[in-house]
């Protein structure tokens, strides 16, 4: 089996593509169990967030992975295959290793360096867990990548090289805006990203922040949690936006809906007012772009300043430990595909120490049961020791790059019985099934 990413980015693909590609929470899922039920697949992940939806998956075949991956992302958004297929970039075996690392260090966002992409790689993982779709190689991955993604940001100083979406959003409103202190803001929305916003508005110093979300229980929550911290923040429905709107300086908005949120009747009615949806697909009207009392910065209009966003000279340190990483995930996988051939190796070895003990039985059935202990010891003392040395070089010769193929002359070399070898990969490694995919699973941004 081996890697293979399917997908669409910022980088491929522009926002009115990425936008209509979007996966809702159900349709994640669904996404998962349909891959599960192909045959080139036996574990599957999606990373889906407001500029990018990827598909991993551990493939037997790279052709037909390829097609099967692309025809399930197509069916599961609202793109034809034929229109989404220039958009999307594959990466196989250590290449999708390295594309993973990249994104979970930062260095794919459209601003580079930010943190937010963890959680969504965390998010991502814990959704193929519950629905048992990622097995061992992705759960290796994927935990790689946060590992990763947490060292490049401990040991390097990437964080200068970038900022949150959130913040990077609010500057380039801030030329409309002026300093945030003692303005009124509406956060649209209270998942993750809603949330991030809301912090980071508290702490520019906003006057209040209204909460607005369609299930109240969360809104509430988080209007709690920043008046605990000292900011004053009220929650309320949706029913409410319009006036909500009315009463607000700057309005953030990141929901997980489908369809608009704030079109342009309702932001036409209100005064001056600036705007950043954050959403994918997005919440506000594009023809708010027309009014002239509303600013709006949106993730298109966020893709084209972040490409005069200036890299810092971190991104190259991050850029080594990527590397470093990809290499080291190489070597660990390597050697662990031949695990199964050097357990069965020494099953067979125990197998015919027992044999050659129980004719040795036959043949001096005068030795007493102390003998007999020392015997056997002895006998398979020397097996192990003939086994040693060269079970633990094809371990480490496999980690090698090229050095799959070690497995294969163990096999010849000793004879194995290759359904005993598929017998340990299968204990080893269980085919993740398909679970039962919820009525809905709620999104992380509303």
């Amino acid at each position: 089996m081996s890697l293979l990413v399917v997908g669409l980015s910022h980088r491929s693909a522009p926002v009115s593509v990425l936008e209509r590609a979007a996966l809702s929470a159900d349709a994640r899922a669904k996404l998962l169990q349909d891959t599960l039920a192909t045959e080139p697949a036996s574990e599957a992940v999606a990373l889906s967030t407001c500029n990018r939806i990827e598909l991993y998956a551990d493939v037997d075949k790279f052709h037909a992975g390829v097609a099967e991956l692309s025809t399930l992302l197509a069916r599961h958004s609202e793109v034809g295959l034929d229109e989404l297929t220039p958009h999307l970039y594959v990466h196989y075996e250590d290449r999708a290793v390295h594309h993973l690392l990249s994104v979970a260090c930062g260095l794919d966002s459209m601003v580079v360096g930010e943190g937010q992409i963890l959680g969504q790689i965390k998010d991502a993982l814990a959704v193929g867990q519950e629905l048992h779709s990622a097995g061992r190689l992705l759960n290796d991955l994927f935990q790689q990548a946060l590992r990763v993604g947490k060292r490049a940001h401990s040991e390097t100083g990437i964080d200068r090289a970038g900022q949150s979406l959130v913040t990077f959003g609010l500057a380039q409103l801030a030329p409309v805006t002026g300093p945030l202190a003692g303005k009124r803001a509406l956060v649209v929305g209270a998942g993750s990203m809603s949330s991030l916003a809301a912090a980071t508005l508290a702490r520019s110093g906003v006057a209040r922040v209204t909460i607005a979300n369609r299930t109240p229980e969360r809104a509430v929550r988080l209007a709690a949690q920043l008046t605990e911290q000292g900011t004053e923040a009220y929650a309320v429905g949706m029913a409410k936006l319009t006036a909500a709107l009315a009463d607000a300086d700057v309005v953030v908005s990141c929901t997980g809906s489908t369809g608009l949120v704030l079109t342009a009747d309702d932001l036409r009615a209100v005064g001056p007012l600036a705007v950043l949806d954050l959403a994918m697909p997005r919440d506000v009207d594009p023809a708010a772009h027309d009014l002239d009392h509303v600013h709006l910065v949106d993730i298109e209009s966020l893709a084209a300043a972040s490409a005069d966003a200036p890299m810092a000279a971190d991104v190259e340190a991050v850029q080594g430990i990527v590397a470093e990483e990809v290499a080291a995930f190489g070597a660990a996988q390597r050697a662990a595909r031949i695990t199964p051939t050097v357990v069965a190796l020494r099953a067979m070895a125990a197998d015919v120490v027992a044999g050659e003990l129980a004719r040795l039985d036959g043949r001096l059935p005068d030795l007493d049961d102390k003998q007999r202990a020392e015997i056997g010891q002895t006998v398979r003392r020397v097996v192990d020791k003939l086994l040693h040395a060269p079970t633990v070089r094809v371990k480490q010769l496999a980690g090698e790059p090229g050095g799959a193929g070690y497995a294969d002359a163990l096999r010849e070399l000793f004879d194995l019985d290759p359904q005993a070898v598929a017998a340990v990969s299968r204990a080893e490694t269980p085919r993740p099934t398909a679970a039962r995919v919820p009525d809905r699973i709620e999104s992380g941004d509303d």
